[in-house]
């Protein structure tokens, strides 16, 4: 039995009639770019989030800059994020020319600690030379950040908020969507996260009409929007007016097509990764160091299922020879790479350092039968070193 990390192709059998008809009827209509399914998607995504406003745009990476862009973040200023993340997180911050400044994380549910980021932005100030600007605080592994705590320092230090919510689309605090907190909500429907496309792809959703018109000319080159040429008169077609610095980052038609279906079984999906949890979390207990906690009154997406063990590559080293397959997410914490070693960490990172040595993510979608994922945990149980 061939155990996937990820199986998408039991997902795709699952709707591959409404798939099929999805890209064939883009195909008849042609409009590629920008076309009828992206509006409607993004209506969609808005709807399902409880946002105002949701904005596709090519990948989730971008999704990350394009609000920063819109708030003028650059050279001088200081973003807060964690350091146990993926790249793109930190990445688009020196993007602007602004620096980001890592922020420790919670040893339980892996995600920013709200404490050490209220003292790592009191020793940026106190230094001087950043503007503290902007935080973004990650749902790491597909639980919410503790936004309650998080917002309340932005507030209280005058900074925006963006919540990171690639691998946690979908997740909830207390019933309430990120985006209850955070000025602005961005994800990634790259294939493998729990609302993936075919490719790439990415969205920003906020409540803050002036936000989401200023990202929609920026996913579009800076293109004029309807307050730039409001009683405005041109002798040309305004489309190729273009009022601000911007980037090429839209969704492909046919992807947004295919997001609309996958949205519809979304959450079926997540409930079936929240059950698939539950079984992890029973049989493995006593096996491993720790499962995975999930912050009082939050729900994770389950974009990934992480233990902790002592001897984690000899865990993964075993498994492999039960065919299970695992991955180390993250055992290089942004920091500790040469090209982001150069960047502030007030205080230090020694929880982040620690869990990259010891985290293990075992096999997770929601297509996971009780029969295979008892083998996985078997394998697990087995494991003697």
């Amino acid at each position: 039995m061939t155990i996937p990390f990820i199986d998408l192709a039991t997902q795709q059998k699952r709707i591959k009639p409404q798939i099929d008809a999805a890209i064939a009827k883009v195909l008849a209509h042609g409009a590629y770019v920008m076309g009828p399914e992206v509006r409607q998607f993004e209506a969609d995504l808005a709807a399902f989030a409880g946002a105002k406003h949701a904005l596709s745009c090519a990948n989730g990476t971008e999704a990350l800059a394009l609000p920063l862009m819109a708030w003028e973040i650059g050279a001088g200023d200081a973003v807060f994020c964690p350091s146990f993340t993926f790249a793109a997180t930190g990445e688009i911050i020196p993007w602007l020319g602004a620096s980001p400044v890592f922020v420790d994380i919670l040893p339980d549910t892996y995600n920013m600690d709200p404490a050490r980021l209220e003292a790592a932005i009191k020793a940026i100030k106190a230094e001087g030379k950043l503007t503290p600007k902007a935080i973004i605080a990650v749902d790491l592994f597909g639980q919410p950040a503790d936004y309650p705590a998080i917002a309340a320092i932005a507030k209280k230090y005058g900074l925006k908020l963006i919540a990171d919510s690639a691998q946690g689309f979908g997740c909830t605090l207390n019933g309430k969507h990120p985006g209850a907190w955070a000025d602005v909500v961005t994800t990634s429907f790259f294939p493998a996260k729990p609302l993936g496309c075919y490719g790439d792809g990415g969205a920003v959703l906020t409540d803050d009409d002036w936000l989401a018109e200023r990202i929609d000319s920026l996913r579009v080159h800076g293109k004029a929007t309807a307050s730039d040429i409001a009683g405005k008169t041109f002798e040309h077609d305004p489309k190729y007016l273009n009022v601000r610095v911007g980037l090429n980052s839209r969704l492909d038609t046919i992807q947004a097509a295919i997001l609309i279906e996958k949205l519809k079984i979304f959450a079926d999906e997540l409930k079936a990764r929240d059950a698939i949890a539950k079984r992890y979390a029973a049989g493995l207990k006593g096996s491993v160091t720790t499962t995975p906690m999930v912050i009082d009154g939050g729900f994770s997406t389950w974009a990934q299922y992480t233990i902790e063990h002592p001897n984690r590559d000899g865990l993964a080293a075993h498994l492999k020879t039960q065919g299970v397959p695992s991955a180390a997410y993250y055992p290089m914490p942004m920091h500790t790479q040469e090209v982001y070693g150069v960047y502030p960490r007030p205080g230090g990172l020694p929880v982040s350092e620690a869990k990259a040595q010891t985290v293990l993510a075992l096999p997770m979608h929601p297509y996971l039968d009780v029969e295979m994922q008892g083998k996985i945990i078997d394998a697990v149980r087995s494991f003697n070193g």
